[in-house]
């Protein structure tokens, strides 16, 4: 590992990462551990699903997020009537030049908040698959490019919730991480009462750091090295899941690169430039709890609980 790479490991990082926990702690009360995981898939180039009854915060979250690294923040309200096209864009017909020019969707952002997904059919949500997994988008036979970094960060509610669709498997794989905020201790609820509103937090909130840092950032924890024993631990993770378990969703190869790239950025964060267990256990509940069981047949809480239980299992190496 290079010298830079080992002053930046050393310096900067770990003061982003208290700065943003601190930042965050005013206004997402009493989660701190919410903020460093939700700063970890942003690094990680992943993205966030956040699930949890509504009123609970996670729009807040996301404000915040939007605010403190200065990215270009485009929201979309999911309903049942919403179309692929209103989150994707359009061709319309130029009159004047005689041809159609595709108008661009609230997709092309950096930073995406797909605000109660669950609440847009199966065939609305499907228009996320290919620009979560390849940060481009097809129409009409042409590939536009998503902007870098991009990011998109999903609210749903509770599959119980009247309204809802499921997310299908194959969308709830790409999500690198799934969050719940869940109630606030009374003390931060007092707090919450009794303090300014959130908006107005947020709206005086001076940008953490700037998109170009946070692009060196990223690349930056891809270099975090992961020994083989690291990576024959993440396997045994896998294989777990697939093996020791029948009632479990066997966790895909995806999974396994999310994961890894989790634990790097959370090693880097911490100002390792080595990744090691305990990086990869921080990680690996958020990483894996939605994609153990088949869309919707457990509570978040239950999904982490089994998560938990499936990693208990697993000897270090």
């Amino acid at each position: 590992m290079s010298l830079s790479l080992k002053i930046s490991l050393d310096s900067s990082i770990v003061a982003l990462t208290d700065e943003f926990e601190r930042k965050g702690s005013e206004i997402i009360l009493g989660k701190p551990e919410v903020l460093k995981l939700t700063l970890c898939a942003l690094i990680s180039r992943g993205h966030l699903l956040i699930e949890d009854l509504p009123g609970m915060g996670k729009t807040t979250l996301v404000k915040f997020l939007a605010r403190a690294t200065g990215l270009d923040f485009q929201r979309i309200q999911f309903t049942s009537d919403l179309l692929p096209s209103d989150i994707i864009g359009v061709s319309i017909f130029d009159q004047n030049e005689q041809r159609f020019r595709f108008h661009r969707g609230p997709i092309f952002g950096q930073l995406v908040l797909g605000d109660e997904l669950n609440r847009a059919s199966p065939k609305t949500q499907s228009a996320f698959l290919q620009a979560m997994e390849e940060h481009r988008i097809t129409v009409d036979g042409h590939t536009h490019t998503l902007p870098d970094p991009f990011f998109l960060v999903a609210t749903q509610n509770p599959r119980q919730q009247i309204g809802t669709f499921p997310l299908p498997e194959s969308q709830l794989d790409r999500f690198l991480m799934r969050l719940t905020l869940g109630y606030p201790s009374r003390q931060a609820e007092n707090q919450l009462l009794s303090g300014a509103k959130r908006q107005t937090l947020i709206d005086n909130l001076q940008p953490i750091v700037t998109v170009h840092e946070l692009v060196k950032l990223q690349e930056q924890a891809e270099l975090v090295f992961a020994s083989p024993p690291i990576i024959n631990y993440i396997q045994d993770i896998l294989e777990a899941s697939r093996t020791e378990h029948a009632d479990l969703v066997g966790l895909s190869p995806r999974a396994g690169r999310d994961l890894l790239a989790a634990s790097r950025s959370w090693a880097y964060m911490h100002g390792r430039d080595i990744v090691l267990p305990e990086d990869v256990q921080a990680v690996t509940i958020s990483v894996i709890n939605h994609r153990l069981y088949s869309s919707g047949d457990i509570t978040v809480s239950q999904a982490q609980d089994q998560a938990r239980e499936l990693i208990r299992t697993i000897r270090v190496h």
